[in-house]
């Protein structure tokens, strides 16, 4: 059954109970991966002062708005796979999300593998910054990453 406006997140929820509270700011994530979902929903919705309140202030660049709308007017952002994330026990304040997020840049299908790390600060998460892995190997039998329901076979990896 196909899910009725399903999260960009992949994450096989309605967006309205996913990710679009902490889009609209109605809710903070209260896990790092949530975060990181959230973010990546922002990615796809072209929501640049998310995007820009979750960096940590500390990694935030004089020209970082610019690159993000650079950055969002040239990617299609076409599936997320989270691959493992910390579960923060109380008082942790660091915590860590590896995840591969697929897209179409300049017509070309691309992924980025990272394991980014997040810390809490101020009664909220924020994204810190990440270490870049090799992409997933993916198998041409499994189901493609960007939720066709197709073999990756069939879909993306021709």
């Amino acid at each position: 059954m196909m899910l009725k406006n399903p999260c960009f997140c992949h994450s096989n929820t309605p967006y309205e109970a996913c990710c679009h509270p902490f889009l609209t700011k109605a809710r903070r994530p209260a896990l790092p991966q949530q975060l990181m979902r959230s973010r990546y929903s922002a990615f796809c919705t072209k929501n640049i002062e998310y995007l820009m309140s979750t960096l940590h202030p500390s990694k935030r660049q004089h020209n970082e708005r610019d690159a993000l709308i650079q950055t969002v007017n040239d990617t299609k952002w076409l599936g997320l796979k989270i691959v493992r994330a910390d579960d923060p026990k109380e008082n942790q304040t660091e915590a860590s999300v590896e995840f591969a997020a697929f897209y179409n840049a300049f017509g070309k299908v691309g992924q980025l593998h990272e394991n980014s790390r997040f810390v809490f600060e101020k009664d909220q998460w924020f994204y810190m910054d990440g270490q870049i892995l090799d992409p997933l190997k993916l198998s041409r039998n499994t189901p493609c990453f960007c939720g066709s329901n197709k073999k990756f076979k069939k879909c993306h990896g021709r």
